[in-house]
């Protein structure tokens, strides 16, 4: 669904890893960051992430308390070292794993750059699915995943800053 709002990335894919690294010795939190098709990141020293838990937002950084939390439509915000500015990707949902060894992997079947999603496409899929739903039976499945369509449109365009209906 993503794919249909996105420009093409041009990332190159590499092989997955889930906490096999221990966190380097600089105090900083190691992230592997993962989809079905691509690595996002694999080993990268970061100095926190921040993400969307279907229990609410909240921060890792190194020597975080282990924990398994599915994550919700919305902004993975990962902190640089280097930089004060957040790099942010829209998940649709995913999982993400902080391990006591200050390592935190991060799945999610797709991720897009909040710069690359193109607002005007967002606004038109939500009110396609909109039209989806309002035309659907009740209890069908056409309905409900017109349902889903409209919450990630939403949840995208709230990332954005748009509004819509």
């Amino acid at each position: 669904m993503l794919s249909r709002i996105a420009r093409p990335s041009t990332a190159r894919i590499i092989g997955r890893t889930f906490s096999e690294a221990a966190a380097a010795d600089s105090g900083n939190l190691v992230i592997n960051f993962n989809l079905p098709h691509e690595t996002i990141y694999d080993g990268k020293e970061v100095a926190q992430v921040i993400v969307p838990g279907v229990a609410g937002e909240y921060g890792v950084t190194a020597g975080h308390s282990a924990i398994v939390s599915q994550m919700k439509a919305g902004v993975l915000q990962i902190i640089h070292t280097d930089s004060p500015e957040p790099e942010k990707y829209f998940v649709p949902g995913g999982f993400a794993l902080s391990h006591e060894n200050s390592v935190t992997d991060i799945t999610c079947p797709e991720a897009v750059k909040l710069d690359d999603i193109d607002s005007a496409a967002v606004t038109s899929n939500f009110n396609e699915a909109k039209r989806v739903y309002d035309g659907s039976e009740e209890g069908s499945e056409a309905k409900a995943l017109a349902q889903i369509d409209m919450d990630v449109n939403r949840a995208m365009a709230q990332a954005l800053g748009v509004t819509i209906a």
